[in-house]
């Protein structure tokens, strides 16, 4: 007996729980799922240990520590020139998946379609179907990954509520542009469509180029919910923290959601993490951390027949193995594992309709030896 009708009968287990028990089963390398492979900084954990020995244990503010509000606030002025109020358009989550969900949750109802980009981080559809939206895709440009805005515009209509987008982009490690933006503004200017933008990857762009984030840019900043992760620029994916910006009307909305999702978040990672940010300068160097991380990975890989796709943000490296065969992505990656001991991602999981471009996803956020021992691999391939 079974008497639910599923609202996502076509999610099944995500590619990365699979490649990762995949990985495990055959004592590969694992280059697939996306968390950094070595020690978070024991400044960092130490502060944890503080907060917890001095009694923060018990439940956080709704929205997050005001504490942490005012000094993400503080640095988002700093970076982006944006002022945030932290009494009302700042909430601390449980991560970036539960602020994009409940974003979604908060605004979309039947009918109303959503502007995505392939290939699309896997938490994005599920979260507009599962409320009765409508995902409408609109595919990257291979091989770099840009986005032709004339087809975005032919997309929208009187049932498009909102556009999400991603920069830097995972899983393609492309970057929005000033030009991006702007052609974004001018598409959604005089009509009521919002803008979700996923930036938790922020703090990672490679060869001199910065993060274009929609907070600078006023007119989109109005009409736009922002959602970062402390995952990814303090290495604790772990922890499931992140936060996310919005002018009041949409917070209120927004905390609604959240409230009756997780109602709070950790108290003493917060605690931990205020201090440590006010301290320590943690964003300060993770660019040319990571950027030296892909360079070594591609110096490894250089006499390999992949062909290297640019990455100019995230710690994820696409690779194009159209030379060595014609089998599809998911059973290539398949054989990496299985044979050659080495997991990585099938871009094709991505797309709607499982386009195949011969590409696989490799992060590098590991450990220096295991980026050359995987490396090698490669080059005997």
């Amino acid at each position: 007996m079974n008497p639910i009708n599923s609202k996502l009968p076509n999610v099944g287990t995500t590619i990365f729980t699979k490649m990762s028990a995949m990985a495990n089963e055959h004592g590969a390398i694992n280059l697939s799922q996306g968390f950094p492979g070595f020690e978070v900084d024991k400044n960092l954990t130490s502060l944890v240990t503080k907060y917890l020995k001095e009694g923060k244990n018990q439940y956080a503010p709704m929205p997050g520590l005001l504490e942490l509000r005012i000094t993400l606030c503080n640095y988002l002025q700093k970076t982006y020139g944006s002022e945030i109020n932290p009494n009302s358009e700042i909430t601390v989550t449980a991560g970036a998946t539960q602020a994009i969900y409940n974003t979604i949750s908060a605004i979309i109802r039947p009918g109303d379609e959503v502007i995505l980009f392939s290939p699309a981080y896997d938490c994005y559809a599920p979260a507009v179907e599962v409320h009765g939206g409508i995902p409408v895709f609109v595919s990257l440009e291979h091989p770099y990954y840009s986005i032709n805005w004339e087809t975005v515009k032919k997309q929208m209509n009187s049932k498009t509520k909102l556009i999400l987008i991603n920069s830097p982009h995972n899983p393609t490690g492309s970057l929005l542009t000033k030009e991006d933006l702007k052609q974004l503004h001018d598409i959604v200017s005089g009509t009521e469509v919002l803008i979700l933008s996923d930036e938790v990857y922020e703090h990672i762009t490679f060869d001199g180029a910065n993060h274009e984030s929609v907070l600078a840019y006023p007119e989109l900043k109005k009409r736009s919910m922002v959602v970062y992760s402390f995952g990814k620029s303090l290495h604790v994916t772990g922890w499931k923290l992140g936060f996310c910006v919005a002018p009041e009307w949409w917070m209120d909305e927004f905390r609604k959601m959240h409230q009756y999702t997780v109602f709070s978040c950790n108290s003493p990672m917060q605690y931990a993490i205020n201090e440590y940010i006010l301290n320590h300068n943690p964003f300060g160097n993770t660019r040319e951390f990571y950027e030296r991380k892909r360079d070594l990975f591609l110096d490894s890989i250089k006499e390999s027949r992949f062909k290297v796709i640019p990455c100019k943000g995230t710690y994820f490296q696409l690779l194009d193995y159209s030379e060595i065969t014609d089998i599809n992505d998911v059973e290539f990656a398949e054989k990496l594992t299985k044979v050659h001991g080495i997991a990585s991602i099938p871009v094709s999981v991505f797309y709607p309709d499982l386009e195949d471009n011969k590409v696989l996803r490799f992060c590098f956020a590991k450990e220096d030896e295991l980026l050359i021992k995987a490396g090698k691999i490669l080059c005997t391939i």
